[in-house]
């Protein structure tokens, strides 16, 4: 039978398979973005749980059951975590759509989302082999892909169940123990998967989560000398402090720290497919998503028409709880709203339209109302900087050049998109973006599980997804046999 709800969880963390509360005995409130209210409780934890995390992560790598597991074996536990994430997934939905605020629809495409990271993990796990190299005639030489040993993973709020697949189950894969810190604003998801990952039979210490604050539990993990590798995706400022305390261990890291993310709509585009597609990418999950579309640019042909178009579009939407005909939830927290507000209160650029809040939202959730702002200055703070909220500035050019330039003059390099019939123009400016994935005649991939990801310089660095991801988590081991 399918499960609705979920009991919530007690103020623990999951360690060596325990659940154990935070050595202080300290807990915080879980507030939900729909009504501003508490309704749960997690551990506020500090560096003696981190410690222990750890620990427990070591001794699963080095000596436990998890080190002895095959890559097939290995495969079969993340195959089984799926299949009970899918067992659970409405359940799971509920309870995400609850801790983050976002639409019940999205929430249960997140879920299937997550449970394909764990599929597609689960089978690549015996299929990353080592290869070969030519050399001298009396030499062997083999390349080996071996786990760094203890990762850890810091998470964002705006994806919880998601991120945890994606940034834990390739390091699971490739056979490392990890240790997850989640965002301290939605992470109930987050400790569900752990105790279904128990459930399946994941050996103890393969995977331990321990919640708390940013700056504490968050930092202790990031500055750690047991860790071996260190996944983070959050803000750019944060991001500098993690790849710091990894050079101070000399250790590597993946960041994914955001982006400025442009569409670029030409003359001869399809405005009938571009235009749901241009609202989409910047008001999905309020805007609150690394790689949304937050920047249009629209040659001055159909600018137009474009701004028509989207002005319709964004008066008919209503931020709303998180119910079943919702499209935009509330933001994340107070102090997020106050932002997103700030950055539409002083846009410096003409309001082209503004949606609405739909009467009988509850008076204590945060919500925002979209707004699209243009022409907008390409070098004004709209137009480079991350809002992270349902706000879209829209910015016209001349010729492809001018497009490409203006794509490309922000400290981001993210994702990109080109909307155009023309064949020749698709693969000039998608070569000519400086960023990790560009779309043509399209946003977005439903997750895109396969797809390598990551970004170029102030969006961070190393690739998440796909079997790229693989790689990350793994080091090369060359090793020379003279048999002459």
């Amino acid at each position: 039978m399918t499960r609705t709800d979920l009991p919530l969880p007690e103020p623990a963390n999951l360690i060596g398979n325990v659940w154990q509360p935070a050595v202080s005995g300290a807990s915080m409130d879980v507030i939900s973005p729909i009504d501003g209210l508490p309704f749960a409780r997690i551990a506020d934890s500090g560096p003696e749980d981190v410690d222990a995390a750890v620990a427990a992560a070591r001794a699963a790598f080095e000596g436990g059951d998890w080190s002895r597991l095959t890559a097939a074996e290995r495969g079969r536990l993340l195959l089984r975590l799926a299949r009970r994430i899918e067992d659970e997934a409405e359940a799971l939905a509920r309870l995400e759509s609850r801790d983050n605020g976002k639409p019940i629809r999205q929430a249960r495409a997140d879920m299937a989302v997550t449970a394909r990271y764990f599929e597609y993990y689960g089978g690549a796990a015996d299929k990353l082999h080592g290869e070969i190299i030519p050399f001298l005639k009396d030499c062997n030489v083999e390349l080996h892909r071996e786990p760094h040993g203890v990762t850890g993973h810091i998470i964002p709020w705006n994806y919880p169940a998601q991120m945890f697949g994606r940034s834990v189950a390739p390091a699971l894969a490739t056979g490392n123990a990890a240790v997850l810190k989640p965002a301290e604003e939605a992470c109930l998801t987050a400790l569900r998967i752990g105790a279904l990952a128990v459930e399946a039979g994941f050996p103890p210490g393969a995977l331990n989560i321990v919640t708390g604050r940013g700056e504490t539990a968050g930092a202790a993990l990031s500055r750690h000398p047991g860790i071996d590798f260190i996944s983070f995706t959050g803000s750019p400022e944060v991001g500098v402090l993690i790849q710091t305390e990894a050079a101070r261990n000399f250790i590597g890291c993946t960041l994914e720290l955001g982006g400025k993310s442009p569409q670029i709509v030409f003359d001869d585009a399809d405005l009938e497919a571009a235009l749901p597609v241009l609202v989409t990418a910047v008001i999905q999950n309020g805007g609150q998503t690394c790689s949304a579309g937050s920047r249009a640019l629209v040659q001055r042909g159909v600018f137009d028409a474009v701004m028509a178009g989207l002005k319709a579009r964004f008066e008919a939407i209503e931020a709303s709880d998180s119910g079943e005909e919702a499209v935009l939830g509330p933001l994340i927290s107070a102090r997020q709203k106050a932002r997103v507000e700030g950055y539409i209160a002083n846009a410096g650029a003409p309001l082209i339209a503004r949606g609405g809040i739909r009467a009988g939202t509850p008076d204590g959730g945060f919500y925002v109302a979209p707004a699209v702002f243009g022409p907008c200055d390409p070098g004004s703070r709209i137009a480079q900087e991350e809002v992270f909220g349902p706000v879209l500035c829209v910015i016209p050019f001349e010729d492809e050049a001018e497009a490409i330039a203006i794509a490309n003059g922000t400290e981001y390099g993210l994702v990109a998109s080109v909307w155009t019939r023309d064949g020749a123009r698709q693969q000039r400016v998608a070569k000519a973006m400086r960023c990790g994935q560009v779309f043509v005649n399209g946003y977005g991939a439903g997750g895109g599980v396969e797809l390598p990801f990551g970004g170029r310089r102030k969006s961070g660095h190393g690739r998440e997804k796909g079997f790229a991801a693989l790689h990350d988590f793994t080091t090369l081991k060359t090793i020379v046999t003279h048999h002459g």
